[in-house]
């Protein structure tokens, strides 16, 4: 069973940074894409950021320019560095990811979420 795992959340100032961590418990070219999502209260889950085979990366609109998507295959992680936090962008930040078709890995999978709160 694949299990994803996130941390690096936390409270910050507006303005500030936060690395998170999405640590896979298989090798992460097992997957198809790995995405983060958020999800803030009375909210839709939006997302945020992925990384799918290639290296092919796209990075939603809201955070453009302050948020990278970024993986280590060595540690089986996926990074998302966030600069030039928002009040906006608090939210439980998850984990998902698509393994590949045809693999042991297949299927989709999500974390448990680490809490992002920015205040103002």
């Amino acid at each position: 069973q694949v299990q994803l795992v996130e941390s690096g959340g936390g409270l910050v100032q507006a303005g500030g940074s936060l690395r998170l961590s999405c640590v896979a418990s298989t090798k992460i070219s097992n997957f198809d894409v790995i995405a983060w999502y958020r999800l803030a209260p009375g909210q839709q889950r939006e997302s945020v950021a992925s990384i799918a085979t290639g290296g092919i990366i796209n990075v939603a609109d809201p955070v453009k320019g302050r948020f990278t998507i970024s993986a280590d295959n060595t540690k089986n992680t996926v990074y998302l560095q966030m600069n030039s936090l928002k009040p906006e962008d608090t939210a439980s930040y998850l984990c998902a990811a698509i393994g590949k078709a045809g693999t042991n890995s297949a299927g989709v999978y999500w974390g448990q979420g680490t809490q992002v709160t920015v205040s103002s």
